[in-house]
C-alpha cells in the first residue's frame, strides 16, 4: 500500500514523502492516527502542488536549521549527575537533560530532535546527535561528571 505521510514518522519517512507500507500498518495505524493518507492520483496531484508552493518556506526552515547547527559546532556540554561511588549514574542521562543544558546556553532544541545511541549510565565522554532537519544534523560531545553536594 502506498501512502503519503502527513507527519514525520520515525524509521519510516518524513512529511510529504510517498512510502510503501504493509496494508495492515497503513490501514490500522497510520491512517487512523492521521499520520498518512492513501496515495491516490488526486492526492498525489495535491501533494505536488503543495510542495511547489512550500518550496521557499522549506528552504528558510533548512537555512534556520543550518544556523542553529553552526551555533552547536563549537559547543561541548558538561552534565552533572548523581552517581554512586563506582561512577554509575542513578538512572541515566536523557535527551531532556541535554536539551536543558542547551537551553542554558541560549539554544532552543526540542528534545525529540536529540538522539542518544546508547543509554548514558556512567560518567565519561559521549557523543549525542542533534537532528535539526532531515538534511541537517550535528554531533555534540557530552561529558558526564559526578555531581558534588
Amino acid at each position: 500500500m502506498r501512502v503519503i505521510l502527513i507527519d514525520d514518522v520515525a524509521n519510516l519517512g518524513y512529511k510529504d514523502e510517498v512510502v510503501t507500507v504493509k496494508d495492515g500498518y497503513g490501514r490500522n495505524f497510520l491512517i487512523p492516527q492521521k499520520k498518512a493518507v492513501i496515495a491516490s492520483e488526486s492526492a498525489l496531484k495535491v501533494l505536488a502542488e503543495n510542495i511547489k508552493q512550500r518550496a521557499h518556506k522549506l528552504e528558510k526552515i533548512k537555512k534556520d536549521a543550518r544556523s542553529v547547527a553552526e551555533k552547536l559546532e563549537d559547543i561541548s556540554l558538561v552534565i552533572a549527575a548523581k552517581t554512586s561511588s563506582t561512577g554509575t549514574i542513578f538512572g541515566s542521562v536523557s535527551n531532556i537533560q541535554v536539551a536543558e543544558e542547551l537551553a542554558k546556553l541560549g539554544i532552543e532544541v526540542e528534545r525529540k530532535q536529540i538522539l542518544i545511541q546508547e543509554p548514558i549510565k556512567e560518567i565519561g565522554n559521549y557523543t549525542v546527535t542533534v537532528k535539526l532537519h532531515k538534511e541537517v544534523s550535528i554531533e555534540i560531545p557530552v561529558e558526564v561528571i559526578s555531581e558534588t553536594n
